[in-house]
């Protein structure tokens, strides 16, 4: 017998009295805000960790080629995968109201991109990444007190910790001024926020339709752009692996943080999701040999310990 059979009969046998069945409905209660609360913070991490994967491989190929030509590829790689996965799981078609959601984190959204891979192309991607993380998780962490109350004392210095790791992760130790493309990933991180608020807003059976429509509507918006200016459309060919390994990889995180962010709190979603410079710098460090220093390596200690403090 299965470990839920044993649980089932157990609590059927638990509650053969009144009284005693209260208990047991508690305990089934219990049982399911555990399970809640450790698929907020698994699906949280899966999201950081292939945005972080694909931040990289996007920030790259934006060295080679222009941006938001990056952005509109990836976008719709992205947008090619979601609706297969939404007709691998008969996924239900979205309502107006998910549309509407969608549509408009997708502009926003592609918004944020355009501007992160700008400065992840002109500046050091170690400092960059980190820096848009703290808007990216501080804006839903306000927003999520305001409408679901305030969380544990706890999951608040997670939150302290996660805060302070994602700084100490963007800061080298030394620097000549302004670091390059920091303005741009400040108003990424704005735009990466309320992309996670307004995401989050779609019905909790949906998941992969209102995704694929914000791709959609990120797509259009970038072509118009991109018309406008007279740029080329389309990359340079030789950075298109990169671009697809972005796009797959970007699609999956917000298919992750979306899972999140309807298995338990916003605000938890949004700062477990949001730790995506840890994986950028480590992969930096591996590939491109920029120097993790002791600073941020702190950092990455401190992003250790705000995990299981957070999820509690």
């Amino acid at each position: 017998m299965t470990a839920s059979g044993v649980m089932t009969l157990a609590v059927a046998a638990f509650s053969s009295s009144p009284c005693q069945g209260m208990c047991a409905n508690e305990i089934l209660r219990g049982f399911t805000r555990m399970s809640h609360a450790l698929a907020t913070v698994l699906f949280g991490l899966l999201a950081s960790l292939c945005w972080g994967s694909g931040d990289f491989s996007g920030g790259l190929a934006s060295r080679r080629t222009n941006a938001t030509s990056v952005v509109v590829l990836a976008y719709f790689t992205g947008f090619v995968l979601l609706v297969a996965l939404a007709l691998l799981t008969r996924e239900p078609l979205p309502i107006g109201i998910d549309v509407m959601w969608g549509a408009i984190a997708g502009i926003v959204g592609a918004t944020g991109l355009v501007c992160f891979y700008s400065a992840l192309s002109v500046g050091q991607m170690g400092i960059a990444a980190p820096v848009s993380a703290v808007l990216t998780a501080s804006l839903p962490a306000l927003f999520s007190m305001f409408t679901q109350g305030l969380p544990t004392l706890v999951q608040v210095a997670g939150f302290v910790l996660a805060l302070l790791a994602i700084w100490f992760i963007s800061r080298p130790e030394k620097t000549l001024g302004r670091p390059e493309g920091l303005g741009l990933a400040l108003l990424a991180g704005c735009c990466f926020g309320l992309f996670f608020i307004l995401i989050s807003r779609v019905q909790h059976n949906s998941t992969y339709w209102p995704l694929a429509v914000a791709r959609l509507s990120s797509v259009i918006f970038l072509v118009i752009m991109l018309l406008a200016r007279r740029q080329p459309l389309l990359p340079k060919i030789k950075v298109a692996p990169l671009i697809l390994i972005a796009g797959v990889l970007d699609a999956l995180g917000n298919a992750f943080f979306v899972l999140a962010a309807h298995s338990g709190r916003l605000d938890v979603a949004a700062v477990l999701s949001s730790l995506y410079p840890a994986a950028t710098v480590i992969l930096a460090a591996l590939v491109l040999r920029e120097r993790v220093n002791r600073v941020q390596s702190i950092g990455i200690l401190l992003a250790i310990v705000a995990v299981p403090l957070i999820s509690l």
